[in-house]
């Protein structure tokens, strides 16, 4: 009796706390659609080699890989970059560092290691204007991956 008692209670407090909700969907910004490179990958119009996909990230290979392994991992919303963060749902953000490892560990390089980069702005040579993560390694990675370019003046 006490344990039928006891569900009827945990019943009616889940009842009326009101309906379970799902986990937030992510969306894309139709608007960024058009000019938007990854935004097109995330929409299926244009081309990706994808290695993982959930509701929140997407993450396929670089087209011009400077690594054995180098791919990127991007929020299906978009944003510009990671001065942006702040867009995205606390979900979002904990799926982008998560699918980092995830990836890195289907890619077989979890355990020798790997970098997990990501530019932002113009002097950081951020180039695709939707906020990305490059996951790289396979490989020896040069030790100092921040080295001013001496071929330019301050």
């Amino acid at each position: 009796m006490r344990r039928v008692l006891s569900l009827l209670a945990a019943l009616t407090l889940a009842a009326s706390q009101g309906p379970a909700t799902a986990p937030p969907k992510a969306t894309v910004n139709p608007a960024a659609q058009a000019d938007c490179v990854f935004c097109r990958i995330v929409a299926g119009t244009a081309p990706s080699r994808k290695v993982y996909e959930d509701q929140y990230v997407l993450a396929f290979w670089d087209i011009r890989p400077r690594a054995k392994v180098h791919l990127l991992v991007i929020p299906k919303q978009h944003v510009a970059s990671l001065k942006e963060l702040d867009d995205l749902s606390v979900e979002a953000r904990a799926a982008l560092l998560s699918a980092c490892v995830k990836v890195a560990r289907e890619q077989g390089i979890l355990d020798e290691g790997f970098r997990v980069i990501t530019n932002t702005g113009k002097d950081a040579s951020q180039s695709v204007f939707h906020l990305h993560f490059h996951v790289v390694g396979g490989e020896k990675l040069r030790e100092d991956a921040i080295t001013k370019d001496p071929t330019k003046t301050p």
